[in-house]
């Protein structure tokens, strides 16, 4: 029997790779990832807070507005405090509606990531043009705000169409995150070269837990500080990707700081010991290293 497919990585089991370390000699890469989104009103896609696929009202555009006026910087002041460096998958909308959540990222030297115009639509029933134009809209978009084009995509809903790699490597992006199938980076195949994949938490993430699964905020702590835990002892045996991905209106609410605070403590607690990493910079360490360490290296063109 055949089923369906994709050319675009190899199977990989994480167990029969080569070896490397993070810079440092760290064995754990340890990234955070908020999530800034604007919203259509009373239109389009949109989360809500008290149930899935609720129509699109007042109440949820202004709860999840309240993570753009409030949450972000929450979270910004939160990370100041403890010394997080952090990546921010943006919405290029978004930027534009608040310019000034950009120009505190741009303070901070943190990373702007390519998050689609808004999180009111999806790219995967585009047709291949209109697709291409959304990701140039907002490759652009970030760049007036960011100073420089994203090199890295995720997706509003993390959706892709048949085509989204390909247009993604031609519209200059190196890195994409809509692909959670490793705990490792791996490169993949386009028609344009190589991208590479790397770790997104869909797990370790505060919307699908917190929103979706109906997880408290001291479950979710409890779960950054597991994930965390674990795949530190895992990473004595090979280098690992520890992703912990917040939305601005779930964790920026209150009183989930708290928690969450107390489990970022323990992770650093740990400093000496992890690589506390950017995607961009993760992007660049692994383009570094020689062919055939990470899957998919293959493709790379010689050095």
């Amino acid at each position: 029997m055949k089923l369906p497919s994709h050319a675009r990585y190899a199977p990989s089991a994480i167990t029969s790779r080569p070896g490397y370390a993070w810079p440092g000699g760290a064995r754990l890469a340890v990234q955070v990832f908020t999530n800034i989104e604007h919203h259509a009103f009373r239109a389009g896609l949109g989360s809500d807070s008290t149930m899935h696929g609720a129509p699109q009202t007042q109440r949820n555009y202004a709860w999840r507005d309240y993570g753009n006026r409030v949450g972000i910087w929450n979270i910004l002041e939160m990370l100041d405090e403890l010394g997080l460096p952090a990546a921010h998958n943006c919405n290029s909308s978004v930027l534009d509606h608040m310019p000034e959540i950009g120009r505190a990222i741009a303070a901070r030297g943190d990373e702007f990531v390519g998050h689609g115009r808004t999180n009111a639509e999806r790219q995967d029933t585009m047709w291949e043009e209109d697709e291409r134009l959304l990701i140039r809209q907002t490759r652009d978009g970030i760049a007036r705000h960011a100073g420089a084009a994203p090199r890295g995509w995720l997706g509003p809903w993390l959706a892709q169409s048949n085509a989204t790699p390909d247009l993604l490597r031609e519209e200059g992006f190196g890195y994409m995150m809509d692909w959670p199938a490793d705990d490792q980076p791996f490169w993949m195949a386009t028609r344009a070269g190589p991208i590479l994949s790397i770790p997104y938490g869909i797990e370790l993430n505060d919307s699908p837990a917190i929103v979706f699964r109906h997880a408290t905020a001291r479950d979710f702590a409890r779960m950054v500080v597991d994930q965390f835990d674990e795949m530190l002892a895992q990473s004595a045996r090979r280098p690992l990707v520890c992703s912990i991905v917040l939305h601005s209106f779930v964790v920026g609410q209150p009183f989930r700081l708290r928690p969450l605070r107390d489990a970022l403590r323990h992770i650093l607690d740990h400093r000496d010991r992890v690589w506390l990493a950017r995607p961009g910079e993760m992007f660049d360490h692994v383009a570094a290293l020689p062919r055939g360490v990470v899957p998919g290296s293959e493709m790379l063109a010689p050095a």
